[in-house]
C-alpha cells in the first residue's frame, strides 16, 4: 500500500489568509480550519495536511529577515516529515522570501511551494483556491520516488517560477508575478507540464544545510537623469553599509560624470560591494559593452549579471551574513548560488 503524500501547509498571513466580515466588510485572518471549510475540496486530494501558523499573521510589507529565518528552521525541523512544504504568503514581498529560502535551505531535495492570491478566499471569484490546490500536487508530485521539483518556487494562476528568478508584476490581475530572465519550471492546465530541464536537482548524497545568518546592511540606488552628488553621496554614506544595487540603464550604464566615479570608486576602496543591476526587467548587465559603463568597471563594480533586485538583495544579506571576508563574499557573487542568474 503506498504511503499517503503529506504537506506542511505555512501560514505567514496576506490576502490569501484572510476572509471578509461579512458585517463589517473589513478583511480578517483566517485559522487552517476556517480555510478547510471554504475549501472542501482539501479533503479531496488524499493528501494529509498539516499547518503551522506564524502568529500573528503579518501582511507581506512587514515581512524582515526574521520571517526568513523563521520559516526555514521550522522546514528544516519538519524536513523529514513531510513530501513538501506550501507557504502561504503575501503577493508584494514573495518573491524576497522564496529568494531567501533558496539561499539559507542548500541542496534541498524536496518542494517548497510559495502561493498566495489577489482576492481573499471567501470571496466568490478568489483565485486562492486553485493557487493552493495546485500548489499543494506540486508540492507532492514525485517520479521514481524522488521530487520531482525539488526547489523553492512560487506558484500563481497557471505558471510555477523558479523563486528567485520571479518578480511582481501586477497588482490588478491574477497573473500577478513573472519570472523575465528564466522559463518557467512548470504550466498547468488540464494536466501540469514539468519542464525538467529548467529545474535543478541535487547533487546525489548531499543533505540539507541550513544557512540564516544575514547581514541587512544593503542598500538599492536607482539611477536616473539628474540625479545629484549629494544623493548619491548620502547613499554610499549610510553608517554600517556594507553592500550596493546600483540600479543602472540598459545593460549596465551609468552617467560618466567625474563626481560619479569619484563616489563609486571611495565606496568600493572603503569596502563596500556595488553591484550593478539594470533596470530593465529583461536582459542581463555587459560591463564593459558601451563606453559609459566602463567607468563602473574601473571604479571596482561587480556585474549582478541576470539577477531580479529582489534576489539580489537577499543574495547580498546572506552572504554577507556568512561571510566578512570581502573576497570570498565577491566569488560568490560572481557564481549562482542556487539558480538565481545566469554568469555569461
Amino acid at each position: 500500500m503506498e504511503k499517503e503524500s503529506s504537506v506542511l501547509l505555512l501560514f505567514t498571513g496576506g490576502t490569501i489568509s484572510m476572509s471578509e466580515d461579512p458585517t463589517t466588510g473589513a478583511l480578517r485572518p483566517i485559522d487552517f480550519n476556517r480555510l478547510k471549510e471554504y475549501m472542501p475540496e482539501l479533503k479531496q486530494t488524499g493528501v494529509h495536511i498539516k499547518s503551522i501558523p506564524f502568529l500573528p499573521l503579518i501582511d507581506s510589507s512587514d515581512v524582515q529577515p526574521d520571517t526568513w529565518k523563521k520559516l526555514a528552521l521550522t522546514i528544516q525541523d519538519n524536513y523529514d516529515e513531510y513530501d513538501g512544504f506550501v507557504v502561504l504568503h503575501g503577493t508584494d514581498t514573495m518573491a524576497h522570501s522564496a529568494s531567501a529560502l533558496s539561499f539559507m535551505l542548500e541542496n534541498l531535495s524536496k518542494p517548497i511551494i510559495f502561493t498566495g492570491s489577489q482576492l481573499p478566499i471567501g470571496m466568490m471569484r478568489s483565485d486562492a483556491k486553485e493557487n493552493l490546490l495546485t500548489s499543494i500536487e506540486i508540492a507532492t508530485a514525485k517520479e521514481n520516488g524522488l521530487a520531482v521539483v525539488p526547489e523553492v518556487c512560487i506558484f500563481f494562476e497557471d505558471t510555477l517560477f523558479r523563486g528567485n528568478r520571479t518578480t511582481k508584476k501586477n497588482a490588478e490581475h491574477f497573473n500577478a508575478f513573472n519570472s523575465y530572465n528564466y522559463p518557467p519550471l512548470a504550466k498547468a492546465g488540464v494536466h501540469i507540464k514539468y519542464y525538467r530541464s529548467y529545474i535543478r536537482y541535487p547533487e546525489p548524497g548531499t543533505g540539507l544545510r541550513l544557512k540564516t545568518e544575514v547581514n541587512p546592511n544593503v542598500a538599492v540606488l536607482k539611477l536616473f537623469p539628474g540625479i545629484t552628488q549629494n544623493t548619491v553621496h548620502s547613499i554610499l554614506n549610510i553608517p554600517e553599509l556594507k553592500a550596493v544595487v546600483l540600479e543602472t540603464f540598459g545593460t549596465g550604464n551609468a552617467p560618466r560624470h567625474e563626481w560619479f566615479y569619484e563616489e563609486l570608486k571611495t565606496a568600493t576602496e572603503k569596502g563596500i560591494l556595488i553591484v550593478n543591476k539594470s533596470q530593465c526587467s529583461t536582459g542581463t548587465v555587459e560591463m564593459g559593452r558601451y563606453e559609459t559603463s566602463l567607468n563602473l568597471v574601473n571604479a571596482g563594480v561587480i556585474s549582478g549579471y541576470d539577477c531580479t533586485t529582489e534576489a539580489l538583495i537577499v543574495k547580498l544579506m546572506c552572504v554577507l551574513g556568512e561571510s566578512q571576508n570581502i573576497e570570498e563574499v565577491k566569488h560568490k557573487l560572481s557564481i549562482s548560488i542556487s539558480g538565481e542568474m545566469t554568469v555569461m
